[in-house]
């Protein structure tokens, strides 16, 4: 049997190319100041933020003022816990998991996804950072 005289397909010239992914330009330089932002919070987020050619790249923008929220709010919980009496023992474990929360944002922002971070993510979108 041959399927010489199957009806060939034409594409539809009124649909809509297929989505491509919201960063299609995104350079692994990109993704190498998203992780390090992740990892080193707050401190890179604010150099990136003093770097012009990096700080309004959309990817960037993005990942990076996440990592200095998030950053800033890992530090205030650990200050709080710091006055906590009996609580306070756990600030090393605390402290590292943090990290450890903050390094695979990291490792996913390096993978190229978008890192969707709980309460985070909408305030960084909502107040129009990203």
């Amino acid at each position: 049997m041959s399927d010489e005289n199957a009806p060939v397909e034409q594409p539809n010239p009124s649909a809509p190319p297929p989505a491509s992914p919201p960063s299609g330009d995104v350079t692994s330089d990109d993704k190498l100041w998203a992780l390090l932002a992740y990892v080193l919070s707050p401190v890179v987020p604010i150099i990136i933020l003093l770097m012009q050619d990096k700080k309004d790249r959309p990817f960037i923008k993005l990942h990076n003022m996440q990592a200095l929220v998030a950053g800033l709010a890992a530090i205030v919980i650990l200050a709080v816990i710091a006055v906590i009496p009996l609580v306070n023992c756990f600030l090393p474990v605390i402290g590292l998991l943090l990290w450890i929360v903050l390094i695979y944002w990291g490792l996913q922002a390096y993978n190229g996804k978008e890192v969707v971070i709980p309460v985070i993510s909408d305030f960084v979108k909502q107040q129009g950072w990203a």
